[in-house]
């Protein structure tokens, strides 16, 4: 099982912030997506930032590594599996992991899977373990472990297979759970009792998630700002159009209603808020370079001052 540098995955130094991570995740996983790009090995690196950012992104998880990374493992380096998760040793983890197969969370390496996942069979839940809510108190024999599900998963309600303790389960994902909710699995723990499932949302390379609403960047050039367009946006659901007001500025917020999580127990779906991000293409000829001097003339005078 060999090493794998997660902060040069994601281009960043060690000590780099949880903001400069998210954006340097975000950067990756839209040039890498499989639907957008044409790299060759592009599903590769995608997987592998997703991975390193999920690696990252949480504290506790991003500790355990930075400790095992201490002891001065470099990439390509074999790691002793011993050790691992289970208490003491490199990794020090002391908590059960579970990502659904699909989305952003799942398709890890054995490296991520040997630090971070110690099956549910552990000793009850460790540090970061929130108390069990709405009626998910632990019973004698149940165990816990975390369960990460893709944005997908959670607007569509459906199921997901997923793999514990040497054991394959499918497990049906409620149409807008929320984080630290519960599924209880009867009869499935590792001692004879049940199987509690806390939900937590994979991470995401397009989308964030503010209570029950999308967030998504949307780049536009500068003069579909100006004049005003209509593009296709994606959202859960898929492919929307979406017009941009004549006159739109930079961090401008556009809101789809209802194209956010599904509301649970009478609550209203959350939209989706799209932020305007107005990037400049590059000129890559004489003709473009000459249609930015035709807009430098018109805007010399005034642009400045409004």
């Amino acid at each position: 099982m060999q090493f794998k540098d997660y902060y040069s995955v994601l281009g960043v130094e060690p000590g780099a912030g949880d903001a400069e991570i998210k954006s340097a995740y975000r950067r990756l996983a839209r040039k890498y997506h499989p639907d957008v790009s044409k790299e060759a090995g592009a599903e590769d690196r995608f997987k592998a930032v997703n991975e390193a950012y999920e690696a990252l992104r949480d504290p506790a998880r991003r500790k355990a590594y930075d400790q095992l990374r201490a002891g001065g493992y470099r990439p390509g380096d074999e790691v002793p599996p011993a050790g691992f998760g289970g208490g003491g040793g490199q990794g020090g983890f002391d908590f059960d992991e579970v990502f659904a197969g699909g989305g952003a969370g799942g398709g890890f390496s054995d490296f991520f899977e040997s630090l971070f996942r110690r099956g549910a069979g552990g000793p009850g839940p460790g540090p970061g373990m929130r108390g069990g809510p709405r009626g998910a108190a632990m019973g004698a024999g149940d165990t816990r472990a975390r369960l990460a599900v893709s944005l997908e998963n959670v607007h569509r309600g459906e199921s997901v297979r997923i793999a514990i303790d040497g054991r394959s389960f499918d497990v049906r994902v409620p149409r807008g759970i929320r984080p630290g909710q519960v599924i209880r699995l009867a009869g499935q723990g590792s001692h004879g009792g049940d199987l509690l499932l806390e939900i937590e949302y994979a991470a995401h390379p397009k989308f964030e998630v503010d209570g029950r609403n999308i967030l998504y960047s949307l780049p536009v050039a500068p003069w579909e700002a100006a004049l005003g367009a209509t593009v296709s946006v994606p959202t859960l659901g898929g492919q929307v159009e979406l017009k941009i007001p004549a006159g739109s500025e930079a961090g401008r917020k556009l809101r789809l209603r209802g194209r956010g999580l599904p509301g649970t127990g009478g609550a209203a779906s959350g939209d989706q808020l799209v932020e305007l991000e107005i990037q400049a293409p590059t000129p890559h000829d004489l003709r473009q370079r000459e249609a930015y001097e035709k807009i430098r003339e018109a805007f010399a005078e005034d642009w400045r001052r409004e």
